[in-house]
């Protein structure tokens, strides 16, 4: 059975593809996350290195993915590539991958307001979501 259609993957074929990216991806964050640990001991508790490179690392790895699959990814379908790896490895890997992305094609589209708002909302969003939803569970407690 084909599993494109149109270039598409089906949607299992497609929810599958996420899955194994993203779990990859988690697993790879984990990772990282360890080897900075064991590398630099004494520099875990003071900032959070890992959280750092994972971002960092994540948002080089889709610029060069996207640019890849822009220039035409080898001449492959590109679909299942990016469901794969976009969706599903690097956003196991670090969503701040994906919204790197997207801050970029705002501002590249010329949406610089656009781009600006979606940057602050999301981190003003961001930390109100986290500490409201620690004000719920330390209330609860």
């Amino acid at each position: 059975m084909n599993q494109t259609t149109m270039n598409h993957p089906s949607p299992l074929f497609a929810s599958f593809l996420v899955a194994a990216g993203g779990g990859t991806g988690a697993v790879l964050r984990y990772q990282i996350g360890r080897a900075i640990t064991a590398l630099f001991p004494g520099a875990s508790g003071s900032f959070p290195w890992p959280t750092l490179a994972a971002n960092v690392l994540g948002s080089l790895a889709m610029g060069v993915l996207i640019g890849w699959l822009a220039r035409g990814g080898g001449a492959i379908d590109s679909e299942p590539w990016r469901l794969l790896l976009g969706v599903g490895l690097l956003g196991g890997f670090t969503t701040f991958s994906s919204f790197s992305l997207e801050l970029v094609m705002l501002w590249e589209r010329g949406a610089a307001l656009a781009a600006v708002t979606y940057a602050m909302v999301s981190v003003i969003a961001g930390f109100a979501g986290l500490f409201v939803g620690l004000s719920i569970m330390r209330v609860a407690a």
